[in-house]
């Protein structure tokens, strides 16, 4: 194992926003969400520092947030990726043995008419942590037994365990298909008699629930079924102490990304009032980052509200939460970081595109920008957005050599042993 590099600087921070990125819209002028957004500390940031395009979405791997955020974290996909299943499990505290296959698994409203099945909605209207927590309870024992185990998460987001499952089934993320026809996606489980049989068994006992039968009289979407997907086994993962000799911390609401910082060595916090919705609160996630940049020389931090106002189509709230993101996050983070008076990059980031007229991601180079307090550019004319980036002559890097560039170390290698994980 060489010796590691000491950091060129003492304090390095990510400020990811999930799916910022997208393609310009008639209904603003030719602008993209970001470009249309008032991103002033984005924008100072770009002149100031380093901006350009990373891809994070390797060829032929789906454009999830799983993949993508694996990316910046320095972990090329492609050696490290196993299925988000694993990821999520990790955020849970659920521990994993060699022949289980972790499943993300929502709680979604399906239609059903002549024969055809429709995802209307793949959140189920956004169910709270409480309903969702009882009707996954409620129905885990119906399973028990079978080889199957459910663990309730955040809202629509749970998670099943299948001990002895396989991999290879083709499932499809609910979010890629809002109001479409899935009865070839939803025909896929019929390949597993075994799983078919317990999502049946769940429409069944979902419909009659006291929990759908007070939604349906609110005039709520019900939680009428389950939809596992993004299936995997236990990932080898070094950390990033291991491979870059630094302590770090993870914020993050959704159990994605905090798996991640699981499997990455860094420490999970959890701060009140962070939703993973539109409703996050902006300003104690920046003030968590904070607070953690005083004991962490690596800060993560993630916001989902572009990615959700982008699967909802709508346009007003995807820029609302993009310059949310820059005011209450970006510009107080940053402001945080130069009163330390320490050395320090802090770096700004979209993870994938989520186009509006799309409603799902797309695998497209995204823009970035490391501001580095030790080396500070003149870039008068840039600003933080897709046309700028894409403007930059350079080739986009792949996200693990953003990750590596941004801290500027080499990575050490760290040989894993499968019987030790």
């Amino acid at each position: 194992m060489s010796e590691q590099q000491q950091p060129p600087v003492e304090r390095y921070c990510i400020l990811i926003g999930d799916g910022m990125g997208d393609f310009p819209m008639e209904e603003l002028g030719g602008k993209t969400a970001l470009e249309a957004a008032r991103t002033p500390a984005m924008d100072r940031m770009s002149r100031l520092g380093e901006i350009g395009t990373v891809q994070t979405i390797p060829e032929g791997f789906s454009p999830g947030s799983d993949v993508a955020n694996m990316s910046l974290l320095g972990y090329d996909p492609r050696q490290f990726y196993t299925g988000r299943g694993p990821l999520e499990a990790a955020a849970m505290g659920i521990s994993m043995n060699p022949e289980d296959v972790a499943f993300r698994c929502n709680l979604v409203t399906l239609g059903f008419k002549e024969g055809r099945v429709f995802m209307v909605d793949y959140s189920a209207g956004h169910i709270s942590d409480e309903e969702a927590h009882q009707l996954i309870e409620d129905f885990a024992p119906t399973i028990a037994g079978r080889s199957f185990h459910l663990y309730p998460g955040v809202s629509y987001r749970n998670l099943l365990m299948w001990h002895g499952g396989p991999e290879g089934l083709a499932t499809v993320p609910p979010h890629d298909f809002t109001g479409m026809d899935v009865t070839d996606a939803w025909h896929v489980y019929e390949e597993e008699p075994l799983l078919y049989e317990m999502l049946t068994k769940a429409i069944q006992f979902f419909h009659k629930h006291p929990v759908n039968e007070k939604r349906r009289q609110e005039g709520k979407r019900p939680a009428n079924a389950l939809w596992p997907w993004g299936q995997g086994r236990k990932p080898l993962m070094p950390k990033i102490s291991e491979r870059f000799g630094l302590n770090g911390a993870v914020i993050a609401a959704v159990d994605l990304i905090r798996g991640l910082g699981v499997w990455a060595g860094l420490d999970v916090l959890k701060v009140e009032g962070a939703t993973g919705y539109l409703d996050t609160d902006y300003g104690a996630k920046a003030n968590a980052a904070i607070e953690a940049l005083k004991d962490n020389q690596l800060v993560v931090l993630h916001l989902e509200a572009p990615d959700e106002a982008s699967h909802m189509g709508n346009v007003k709230e995807k820029i609302k939460a993009i310059e949310r993101f820059d005011k209450e996050i970006v510009a107080v983070v940053w402001d945080a970081l130069k009163d330390m008076g320490c050395t320090y990059r802090l770096m700004v980031v979209t993870d994938h595109f989520t186009p509006i007229r799309l409603r799902t991601h797309g695998p497209f180079p995204v823009p970035y920008c490391i501001y580095d307090s030790t080396d500070i550019q003149d870039n008068p004319n840039a600003s933080f957005s897709e046309k700028v980036a894409e403007n930059i002559k350079d080739e986009p890097l792949e996200g693990h050599e953003l990750f590596e560039r941004f801290i500027g170390i080499e990575p050490v290698y760290v040989e894993l042993d499968p019987k030790k994980k």
